[in-house]
């Protein structure tokens, strides 16, 4: 089950092939290669990254 690095909340849904959305903190994350990516949706749909928040170790997946 994945967890959202930012809240830690397992209220995330699958938007996409390895997309994944926050409904907790409305971030949106990518998995590539075990490691989550988290972006922000601005207002105009672009994505922002959220990646230097967080350490590699809470951006790393735990099988």
């Amino acid at each position: 089950m994945l967890k959202c690095p930012n809240c830690k909340s397992i209220d995330v849904g699958k938007i996409g092939v390895n997309q994944y959305y926050c409904w907790n903190c409305f971030i949106e994350m990518t998995i590539s290669k075990g490691q989550i990516n988290t972006h922000q949706v601005e207002e105009d749909g672009t994505l922002s990254s959220l990646d230097d928040l967080f350490s590699e170790d809470e951006r790393t997946m735990n099988f």
